[in-house]
């Protein structure tokens, strides 16, 4: 049975490769999307318990993406983490502002960013 439903989102195979590995290891349904605008959609169709989004994507960046996401009724309340290669303050900042719930910088530990996910879904509950 699953933990619940994950949507990684990045243009980069390899990040994506290894979200889908980690995360799915670890009993949770992986869906991908390898831009923003991808991501809006299916964030709406699939109705996942929490998103991973990159940043710097093509179509709609994941400032964007996100903002759409937290603006859509359907879709406000998934938790947002962005995983980024960004780590400026001014990034951050940014990334809060449109409704990310956590940022996380690349590289990443994928033991970390699983437990990140885990103590998201249980505050979500």
């Amino acid at each position: 049975m699953s933990k619940g439903k994950i949507l990684v989102v990045d243009d980069e195979i390899n990040i994506t490769q290894i979200l889908e590995f980690s995360i799915g290891s670890e009993g949770y349904q992986v869906i991908t999307a390898s831009n923003g605008e991808e991501a809006v959609d299916v964030a709406k169709r699939e109705q996942p318990n929490l998103i991973i989004l990159d940043i710097m994507m093509p179509k709609i960046d994941g400032y964007e993406a996100c903002r759409i996401i937290k603006a859509n009724p359907l879709t406000k309340n998934i938790p947002v983490i962005l995983l980024t290669a960004k780590g400026r303050d001014i990034d951050k900042r940014l990334g809060y502002e449109v409704g990310a719930t956590d940022y996380i910088m690349k590289p990443f530990s994928p033991t970390q960013l699983i437990e990140r996910i885990q103590e998201l879904l249980v505050n979500a509950r």
